[in-house]
């Protein structure tokens, strides 16, 4: 495992697994919403999302956490690994709402000075809390059919189903 990527649906924990994964191999952590999103939650045009992400992945270990289908194929064609977050609709809605009401409750700076509010995350059609419930049933439909494409052929994909099994894998890999 030199190159890998954390998907799964939002607030499933990719962020966090992927920093607790760099500290125990010491490799660069890449998270794609700091490169996708800009000052004031605007979205990066598509080119330059994508220079910024082929620019950070040019070395040779990291790990990437991101679902962004704009520059899956950046990511997959150079991962070695797929670690699948694919946890219970009710566990990421519980954990998704305690860090959505803790990023909004301390004004938590996020990506580029982007932060989360009460009234955006709680009470907006764009509410990340509606995304997941959204997008939940897409992805665990769409995941294991991209990966089932010759083109992804030479990743091992890990399939985590539950908080406690992460927990154990995490504590399997070796050290830095």
């Amino acid at each position: 495992m030199n190159r890998i990527s954390v998907i799964g649906t939002s607030g499933s924990g990719k962020t966090t697994l992927a920093r607790q994964i760099a500290h125990r191999l010491d490799i660069p952590h890449i998270e794609l919403d700091a490169l996708h999103w800009e000052p004031n939650w605007i979205e990066a045009p598509d080119e330059i999302f994508r220079d910024r992400v082929a620019g950070s992945l040019n070395c040779d270990r990291w790990v990437v956490d991101g679902n962004y289908s704009q520059v899956r194929d950046l990511v997959w064609d150079k991962a070695d690994t797929i670690i699948w977050l694919n946890y219970s609709l009710p566990v990421i809605m519980k954990q998704l709402w305690k860090r959505t009401w803790q990023r909004a409750s301390t004004r938590q700076e996020l990506w580029n000075g982007n932060r989360e509010t009460w009234k955006q995350s709680f009470f907006s059609r764009d509410s990340i809390l509606l995304w997941a419930l959204r997008t939940y049933g897409m992805r665990r439909r769409e995941y294991p059919l991209l990966l089932r494409q010759p083109e992804y052929a030479h990743l091992q994909v890990v399939e985590l189903h539950s908080p406690k099994e992460t927990c154990d894998w995490i504590l399997g890999l070796p050290e830095r």
